[in-house]
C-alpha cells in the first residue's frame, strides 16, 4: 500500500502501559547511590571509616622495614622476621634486637636525624614500614615518605594502613585476634583463652583432614557426601580420643568413615 499509512511500531514513550520511556530522553539509567538513603545497603565505600578486612597474606620475600630499635621495634621485629625479610632502622637497638641480627635480621645504623631522601632510600621496594620511635613528628614523616612510595604502613601512634593482630598457630591452623586497634590487651587476654581451648589435637585433625581429602576425592564421587562424611570425622569423639594417643590409630577409625560412606 502507498496510503503513507505507517507500518512502525508506536514508539516506547507513547504511553503505552507497561513500556519504559525512550533511552535518550535523557533520563538518567544509573541505579541510586549506595548512600542515597536506601534502607539495608551500606554507606559510599569514600566516607573515610576504616573497613578492616581480615586477610591471610603470604609474606615470603617481601620486605618490612621497622624504624626504632627499642621494645616496641624489638616486639615488631621479633614478629615479622619469622615470615618476611626483615630490616631495623635505628640509631640504637636492644640486646633482644641484636640478637635478631645475629640471626639473619639486618640492622642498620643511623647516626643522625632521618632526611626523607634518606627513609625513602630504606623504604624503596618495601612492601610494609612499620615507624616505632619515639619522636611522633618522624614516625609521621616516615608514614608519609612510605606512602609515597605505596608501602604499607603499620602505625603504633594510630590506625594507619592494617592493624597486627594477636596471632595463634596450630601447625596449619591460623587465628588472629584484633580490637582493631582500639585494646592490645584484651586481644591478648583472648588469645590466651583461646589457646587453652585449641589444643595440640587441633593441629593433628587438620594433617588428618588434609590427610583424609584426596582418599575422599577419589573414593566419593557427591561433594555433598564428602562434606557429610568430613563433619562426621570432626564429630567422631572417638577420633579426636585417638589423636590423644596415635596419629595412626585416628587416621583408621576416620578412614571407616570413607568405607561405611560409600557403601
Amino acid at each position: 500500500m502507498n496510503d503513507n499509512t505507517s507500518r512502525t511500531p508506536p514508539l516506547l514513550n507513547e504511553n503505552i502501559p507497561g513500556l519504559p520511556p525512550l533511552l535518550n530522553d535523557d533520563m538518567p539509567r544509573l541505579p541510586p547511590l549506595l548512600n542515597d538513603n536506601m534502607p539495608g545497603l551500606p554507606p559510599m565505600l569514600n566516607d573515610n571509616s576504616p573497613r578492616l578486612l581480615p586477610l591471610l597474606i603470604d609474606m615470603n620475600g617481601r620486605k618490612v622495614v621497622i624504624f626504632g630499635g627499642g621494645q616496641v621495634g624489638e616486639r615488631k621485629a621479633a614478629l615479622f622476621s619469622r615470615y618476611a625479610p626483615t630490616t631495623v632502622i635505628s640509631r640504637s637497638f636492644t640486646p633482644a634486637i641484636q640478637e635478631l641480627g645475629r640471626q639473619g635480621v639486618c640492622l642498620v645504623n643511623t647516626g643522625e636525624e632521618l632526611s626523607d631522601d634518606e627513609i625513602a632510600l630504606y623504604v624503596r621496594d618495601a612492601f610494609l614500614v612499620i615507624p616505632t620511635t619515639s619522636d611522633l613528628e618522624l614516625n609521621r614523616r616516615i608514614r608519609d615518605v612510605a606512602h609515597n612510595n605505596d608501602c604499607l604502613v603499620n602505625s603504633v601512634n594510630g590506625l594507619e594502613d592494617l592493624v597486627v593482630p594477636s596471632i595463634i598457630e596450630r601447625g596449619d591452623i591460623i587465628l588472629a585476634i584484633s580490637t582493631g586497634g582500639a585494646s592490645p590487651a584484651l586481644s591478648r587476654y583472648m588469645r590466651q583463652k583461646i589457646e587453652q581451648a585449641i589444643g595440640p589435637q587441633f593441629e593433628d585433625m587438620a594433617r588428618l583432614l588434609g590427610e583424609i581429602r584426596p582418599v575422599l576425592k577419589k573414593e566419593v564421587g557427591s561433594q555433598a557426601n564428602r562434606s557429610s562424611i568430613l563433619w562426621a570425622i570432626l564429630e567422631d569423639k572417638d577420633v579426636w580420643k585417638a589423636l590423644a594417643e596415635s596419629y595412626e590409630l585416628a587416621f583408621d577409625i576416620a578412614l571407616k568413615h570413607i568405607t561405611n560412606g560409600v557403601k
